[in-house]
């Protein structure tokens, strides 16, 4: 089949979020199953400026209306690593900035101009790929209008739309919907329109042949009031489209064994070689080397929906103990000062960085004892999937998405390995055990070792900064018994959550697609 994935983020960009890491794994998966997998993204000034990239212009030049006026577009062709052709689309007016959506801190105030200009040229490329693409599998709301354009340009690509981020929808203006240039109808309950607004996320969802989210739980977590983030019914309405694929670890990037950032390689037979990445961390950062406490690392976007108001509130108990805590990444203001104050208080414990950095990132990994996922929602536990392999022990509210992946630490359980959630013998009600791991690589038969105890890691079931707080310190006695603590690491290290039977689904899904397309032509 010949895919177009549509992403205003992915592949060369410098991100740590669960969207640029699909972009590069999928991808590459779905090409190395036999698929002719193309990416359109904007061209940003961050890619302008990356001289590890090589582009070459195309003789295609776009002309694309925003309301009353034309813009002009370049197309550009580049090759990911693995020889994946990616389009980018050049608008400087839009795209020559330092922000991908934000700059200090405040979306642009275009940012409605931006991606609807995108996804209207991403489906003129489409339009112009010889041979046509069979799917447009686009992706959050950046490019969620494609849907809508392709139904009501009656174009003949099947569009699947996957969402990353429900709270990130798209939301604008009313007079915004004029730089769609759609019919007033789609302005309307049956369209793009939401409370008076704009919203391109629901226009997506209306439209899209099929809508894919992050796991099966979270898919049915989402059409909850609770959990919807407002679009709960438009979700149940179209919930016969809505399908839920747990996502994998991208090992190419993401793998203690063979990554090149670290001072000293690893796996489960030698994790002791893992202290040379702590020392090497803690050194970098300027933290106190000693006593021999708990590394907590993390790395994610500073926002509520992660966990942040709950950290926040008891941040002075942990950096009390004889802990150190490493937190890269940046969002809300008010967590970043935060951070920087706390930072200042605690300079030997406590070490914030705002911006992106990949080396820093994989040393986190590499370095830390434990990860926090104190994520009010946490659909597919990426996160949580690097660390463990990492030989890092996660302590994680127990959402349904992080139950596909982070099985509880019972000292009186009994460990029998990890179940996959599709197999046979999983309870069909959640696909998987409450408590178990999801295997992902359909071929992994390699026996575990039989360890005491079930689990590998902390959940907490209540949202609170208390019950956060009880699970750490669980957490902290458990560190204390290094024996059964480097039993736990072991266990988690030797888990296996590649994106082989993820691509397998994502396949499945296309197909389906396909056939649908070809039995109504």
């Amino acid at each position: 089949m010949k895919i177009l994935m549509i992403s205003s983020e992915g592949w060369p960009l410098a991100r740590s979020g669960a969207l640029a890491d699909v972009l590069v794994a999928l991808p590459r998966e779905l090409k190395a199953r036999g698929h002719e997998i193309a990416l359109a993204m904007p061209y940003y000034r961050e890619i302008r400026q990356n001289k590890k990239i090589t582009t070459k212009p195309l003789r295609v030049s776009l002309e694309i209306s925003l309301g009353d006026r034309k813009l002009a577009a370049d197309l550009l062709e580049g090759r990911t690593a693995e020889d994946l052709q990616i389009f980018f689309i050049r608008c400087d007016d839009l795209y020559d900035r330092p922000g991908i959506y934000t700059e200090k801190g405040e979306p642009y105030d275009d940012n409605a101009a931006r991606f609807i200009f995108f996804s209207k040229a991403a489906v003129e490329i489409a339009r112009r790929m010889t041979p046509s693409p069979e799917i447009l599998h686009c992706h959050d709301w950046t490019a969620a209008l494609v849907p809508v354009l392709v139904r009501d340009q009656g174009l003949p690509f099947a569009s699947v739309l996957s969402i990353h981020h429900l709270a990130d929808q798209g939301s604008f203006d009313t007079w915004d919907f004029a730089l769609t240039n759609l019919p007033g109808r789609y302005f309307d309950l049956r369209g793009v329109e939401y409370f008076g607004r704009l919203n391109l996320l629901k226009g997506g969802i209306l439209f899209a042949d099929r809508i894919v989210v992050s796991s099966e739980p979270y898919a049915h977590q989402i059409q909850t009031p609770s959990l919807g983030e407002g679009l709960d019914v438009v979700l149940r309405e179209h919930a016969h489209r809505l399908s839920g694929i747990l996502g994998g670890a991208d090992y190419r990037r993401w793998n203690p064994a063979t990554d090149k950032l670290l001072p000293a390689r690893y796996g489960p037979d030698n994790l002791e070689r893992k202290t040379a990445s702590r020392d090497a961390l803690l050194a970098q950062l300027q933290l106190a080397p000693a006593p021999r406490g708990p590394v907590f690392g993390m790395v994610t976007r500073l926002i509520s929906a992660k966990g942040f108001d709950i950290l926040m509130p008891v941040l002075d108990r942990l950096l009390a103990d004889d802990v150190r805590l490493v937190i890269l990444g940046k969002g809300d203001p008010a967590y970043e000062t935060g951070l920087a104050i706390a930072a200042r208080e605690f300079p030997e414990r406590l070490a914030y960085r705002h911006d992106y950095d990949e080396t820093l990132a994989h040393l986190i990994e590499g370095g830390s004892d434990i990860t926090l996922i104190p994520s009010r929602v946490e659909p597919g536990a990426f996160s949580a999937m690097h660390s463990l392999k990492y030989g890092v022990l996660p302590i994680a509210r127990a959402a349904r998405g992080v139950e596909q992946i982070i099985a509880d630490y019972d000292p009186s359980g009994t460990w029998e390995g990890p179940v996959r959630p599709d197999s046979e013998s999983a309870p069909p009600a959640d696909r998987g055990p409450r408590h178990a791991a999801a295997k992902r690589e359909a071929g992994l038969s390699k026996a575990l070792p039989t360890l005491g105890g079930s689990g590998y890691g902390f959940l907490f079931y209540e949202y609170g900064s208390e019950p956060f707080w009880d699970a750490i310190k669980r957490a902290r006695e458990v560190f204390e018994n290094q024996a059964e603590w480097e039993r736990l690491r072991k266990r988690a290290a030797s888990l296996d959550f590649s994106w082989a039977l993820a691509a397998e689904s994502y396949e499945r899904l296309y197909q389906e697609l396909v056939a649908q397309s070809t039995a109504a032509a």
